[in-house]
């Protein structure tokens, strides 16, 4: 992406929280708190660059908004985030 205005890494670095993933629309960003929500996994979002404006603006940001949950729930929460396995979808499906 841009390295210049810093939107090619994640946008907050403190302690206590691990990067998680990055959604890049309205929907996705939904959709991925909802998973978390009904997980109970606390998690924190952040606009990248300057997408807090552009949101403030146009509605949403195209520079994606970062999601950090806790070191100790971020195995759960990737686990829940990742793609099912091609099989489950298969066995789903017939």
């Amino acid at each position: 992406m841009d390295s210049l205005f810093g939107l090619d890494h994640p946008s907050l670095r403190e302690e206590g929280v691990e990067y998680l993933t990055t959604a890049y629309s309205p929907e996705e960003l939904l959709i991925l708190e909802s998973i978390l929500q009904d997980a109970q996994i606390p998690y924190l979002k952040k606009d990248r660059g300057s997408g807090t404006t552009v949101k403030v603006i146009m509605g949403y940001t195209i520079f994606g908004t970062d999601l950090y949950v806790r070191p100790e729930d971020l195995d759960t929460a990737t686990a829940l985030l990742a793609p099912a396995d091609a099989e489950e979808i298969e066995e789903e499906q017939t």
